[in-house]
């Protein structure tokens, strides 16, 4: 399932991540695990956030893909199931085959 992981970063533990050299590591073994389809970076309620649109197999991999986030960053984690514009045409048009 497409899903959309949401990664808010706390301030002090990203700020000390940066000066250790351990960011941009971090980072680059997510996007290795998660092959995400797109991936942006910014800034969400004051804090360091990603945004990884990526197939999650099976709901037993969150734990492996969240926990360097809370341990190494003391994240916030949200995962939200997201649609492309195929899915939502597909998805629409199950509606009007319903109507």
């Amino acid at each position: 399932m497409r899903m959309l992981l949401k990664v808010q970063m706390d301030t002090q533990a990203s700020n000390e991540a940066i000066r250790q050299g351990t960011l941009s590591k971090l980072m680059e073994n997510a996007m290795s695990e998660l092959r995400p389809e797109a991936a942006y970076f910014g800034v969400e309620n004051g804090c360091r956030t990603a945004y990884m649109f990526f197939d999650l197999a099976d709901p037993s991999q969150m734990p492996k893909l969240s926990e360097p986030f809370f341990l190494e960053l003391e994240a916030k984690i949200s995962y939200a199931p997201v649609m492309n514009p195929e899915d939502l045409r597909k998805g629409l048009g199950a509606l009007a085959g319903a109507g």
